[in-house]
């Protein structure tokens, strides 16, 4: 009977300890997938983050280099150029009749009213890009 009493003793002995090395695993793991969670949200805010850079950084572009021309309107730009940092001529046209107008940071001043059209080449993006390309 004693003997049954050790025996039982040393197996509850022994299932506790199990239990004590499964609860340490147990935290281990969780840990480890906390850690895991934190670096893949980290990985996918960073992308997040490249991303919208690249769309602004592409928008900057199209923007500056005049790529998409605007159609609709009354008012139709026809022509820039940049003369300093600042200043550029513009010409325009509105309701058929151009204008060249000189454009600064502190105001817009009309140059001349113009009497003969000036025909300006339009040029879609494609023959731009490929124009560029020859160019490189």
């Amino acid at each position: 009977m004693a003997n049954m009493i050790s025996m039982l003793s040393v197996m509850a002995q022994a299932l506790t300890d199990v239990d004590a090395a499964n609860s340490t695993t147990t935290a281990v793991l969780t840990r480890t997938s906390e850690a895991s969670n934190t670096a893949t949200l980290a990985n996918m805010v960073g992308g997040l983050i490249v991303v919208l850079a690249l769309i602004f950084v592409l928008a900057y572009i199209v923007k500056r280099l005049n790529l998409v021309p605007s159609n609709g309107g009354v008012i139709k730009s026809l022509a820039v150029t940049p003369i300093g940092q600042r200043e550029k001529v513009v010409l325009i046209e509105v309701n058929g009749q151009q204008y060249l107008l000189g454009v600064t940071s502190q105001q817009i001043s009309l140059i001349d009213k113009l009497d003969t059209q000036v025909d300006v080449p339009t040029t879609s993006f494609a023959s731009r890009l490929k124009q560029a390309k020859e160019q490189q």
